[in-house]
């Protein structure tokens, strides 16, 4: 096998040759203490850097094994890796040989944000430890600058896996406490069903962001998390011990309080709630279901074939509720879709804010009742189903409501947020139902009987042979392209790092292939490994993220084909 010096004298003798004798470095390099693969070239200087993978055996990278004894453990060792390899990047930025052309000189690794997430980016056994990135081969015009290349692969590169993929070089105690952090809160998540809990917040959390593209805490003027009485829980952790905040029992639960008072700070951060921390963001032991969806009204989406019954008892002109299906949904239609879409595929809790929410899907007050009669008006609003998604199915709602108290009555847990702190106004929210009254009418009598599909059939991407690796596109987390289809997810607030867009991507691809258990797939039944999307690809992927099926199934139901003509294709994909 060609080893670093090989490697040297190639890209020296390379230098002023056509950008595209790179190809000649593909294949295996090694190293002193790790072997470098050369995945992928890319075509051009400002084309997608090329793909690369360093691997050092855990016989010179001597990370002991507790560190990754357990799958969350493990993900945690990950991804603290992977930031110890952007930091360090980083950190000898001004060392790159950054003169040439396009992203010349370049070493790129995922950036990550706030969360501990699964990422392909580096993986770790008893064996190896290895990280996957991207290097921008260095260019003058289109000619190769073969000096520059070898500085960059060859000597700065195993400073960086020096810094990064030996254990005895780094901080051990920063490892310690960031794996102790993950383990601890994935502890919490697993408590909260049989402590009939549906999310905690710890005492002391920093809840507010910096802004609403800094997803970092703003500590300055920022008063910490305060428990009520009434409402606080201690858990324990098998690392720190006890841990005291509040918890949010099942059933329902709304979010009261003037504006500006922090209401819908703290419904994100329980949104944000089913992922892990890092240390030091302040939400850190802020914990929720994991399988807890925001929903919210969402003008305009495309809805595949659905049954809206359980909320539209009939259309206009006899449209069918059971096969409803549209291109250009309506705010109640499509928030009702949102709900029946994240109950097929197991979740447990809701989360709406009334700002993002349909009014005339969340409430029908007496007045309107008097106004347009009951059989004039097919949508059953949300309060008359809050109550039976509970009793009836075992799925909570948490709220944030400010302008409606008809939903006190329908209410078992009432929190009022008043400069940014929660205090629990149960007993006076069932004070006001009991004074004031209440003369609406309920508007349903009937079960609550979703008819939920969680089978997938594939073939549901129109591909041409030629495209078996369609060319898949990111627009930030707003958008996704595979091929000629585009995912519009702007709406689906969960969502955190572009590497999940990448990752739905490869598993809707694989989804359009049979399942190996039998033609359909069957979510979440059948979950999907990041490790088996690698299949999908020609060279292993780096920038792969986990995610949920909640945000598969929406990603599918959203699934919209560039051209009106394609409508047939478009139809054969069904809600589930």
């Amino acid at each position: 096998m060609p080893t670093n010096s090989d490697l040297l004298s190639r890209l020296q003798s390379l230098d002023g040759a056509s950008y595209k004798a790179y190809r000649e470095i593909q294949g295996r390099h090694d190293f002193p203490d790790f072997t470098l693969w050369i995945d992928r070239v890319q075509g051009d200087p400002f084309a997608t850097p090329s793909q690369v993978r360093v691997i050092v055996p855990q016989a010179i990278a001597q990370f002991p094994s507790h560190l990754f004894r357990n799958q969350i453990r493990e993900i945690a060792l990950r991804d603290w890796l992977t930031r110890q390899f952007d930091r360090v990047v980083r950190s000898l930025w001004h060392q790159l040989p950054r003169a040439g052309t396009g992203n010349s000189g370049t070493i790129q690794m995922v950036q990550p944000g706030q969360a501990i997430l699964e990422r392909t980016s580096v993986l770790i056994s008893g064996e190896a430890v290895e990280a996957r990135f991207r290097v921008g081969l260095p260019a003058f015009g289109r000619r190769i600058a073969g000096r520059e290349a070898s500085e960059l692969l060859c000597k700065v590169l195993p400073r960086v896996v020096e810094q990064t993929l030996i254990y005895t070089n780094l901080n051990s105690e920063e490892i310690r406490i960031h794996i102790e952090q993950a383990e601890d809160t994935d502890f919490i998540r697993q408590q909260l069903t049989e402590q009939n809990l549906i999310a905690f917040i710890a005492d002391q959390a920093i809840l507010p962001r910096r802004s609403g593209v800094d997803d970092r805490p703003l500590l300055e003027s920022v008063i910490s998390f305060q428990t009520p009485e009434t409402l606080r829980v201690e858990l324990t952790c098998p690392n720190r011990g006890q841990v005291t905040g509040m918890g949010i029992p099942a059933g329902v639960t709304l979010i009261v309080g003037g504006g500006y008072h922090g209401k819908s700070t703290l419904l994100r951060a329980i949104e944000r709630g089913i992922y892990n921390h890092i240390p030091g963001d302040g939400r850190e032991w802020v914990v929720t279901n994991p399988t807890a969806m925001k929903i919210r009204a969402e003008d305009g989406r495309r809805i595949p074939p659905i049954d809206l019954s359980s909320f539209i008892n009939h259309l206009p002109q006899g449209r069918s509720v059971q096969q409803f299906t549209t291109d250009n949904a309506s705010g109640s239609t499509s928030q009702a879709a949102n709900i029946l879409e994240a109950l097929a595929v197991g979740t447990q809790v809701l989360l709406l804010d009334e700002d993002t929410c349909a009014t005339n899907f969340m409430i029908r007050d007496r007045r309107m009742q008097a106004l347009i009669r009951k059989d004039q008006e097919p949508i059953t609003p949300f309060i008359d189903r809050i109550r039976q998604l509970y009793e009836e199915h075992g799925v909570s709602t948490v709220l944030v409501m400010g302008g409606c108290g008809d939903y006190l009555e329908v209410a078992d847990t009432v929190i009022a947020m008043q400069e940014f702190q929660p205090q629990d106004v149960t007993v006076q929210a069932q004070h006001v139902v009991k004074t004031y009254g209440g003369d609406r009418l309920r508007e349903v009598t009937t079960p609550l009987e979703p008819r939920l599909s969680r089978s997938i059939q594939p073939g549901f991407l129109a591909l041409r042979q030629e495209d078996q690796f369609p060319k898949i596109k990111l627009r930030g987390l707003q958008q996704l392209e595979i091929g000629p289809y585009t995912i519009d997810l702007s709406a689906v607030e969960q969502l955190i790092e572009p590497g999940q867009l990448r990752a739905i991507a490869s598993a809707l691809l694989m989804l359009n292939e049979p399942s190996p258990h039998g033609n359909r797939w069957d979510l979440p039944a059948q979950p999907i490994y990041l490790q088996e999307l690698n299949s999908l690809h020609l060279y292993p992927q780096g920038d792969l993220v986990e995610f949920r099926p909640q945000e598969l199934a929406a990603a599918l139901n959203r699934l919209r084909k560039a051209s009106s003509r394609h409508r047939d294709d478009e139809d054969s994909v069904k809600s589930f």
